[in-house]
């Protein structure tokens, strides 16, 4: 089974941008106008097709999301490796993209966490974490 996210927003040059360039994602395809919708799909290259594959989906229309998002709603990722992780802080930092303490203990103890640019809570989890 693969699995999407699909997430509408009125942010999506902000949002790609978030996800590709800070959290270090891939823009993997995009469409225009179809029924109504702009999107953008982001994820690892070659991961949707993959067993078990996975991605973010991100669209825009006339219509303006009504996002509620409560502290638990989060996007958690695991870099690979440390210097993966160093890099998406440093990238964090660059630009002055806040933390904020999650409601969760594990993720405190665990990872950062910051919003993004739809207020949706992002965990990067320490892959040198002894949890």
């Amino acid at each position: 089974m693969r699995f999407r996210q699909a997430r509408h927003t009125n942010l999506l040059k902000p949002i790609i941008d978030f996800y590709t360039q800070i959290i270090g994602l891939k823009e993997l395809g995009k469409f225009e106008s179809h029924e109504g919708y702009d999107g953008v799909f982001i994820g690892l290259e070659n991961a949707f097709n993959a067993p078990n594959g996975w991605h973010l989906e991100f669209t825009v229309s006339w219509e303006q999301p009504l996002h509620r998002p409560d502290e638990d709603d989060l996007l958690v990722f695991y870099p690979d490796s440390t210097s993966e992780y160093e890099g998406i802080l440093e990238r964090l930092q660059t630009a002055n993209i806040k933390r904020y303490r999650p409601k969760n203990n594990y993720w405190q103890r665990n990872g950062i966490a910051v919003l993004d640019p739809d207020g949706y809570g992002v965990v990067i989890v320490n892959p040198d974490r002894k949890a």
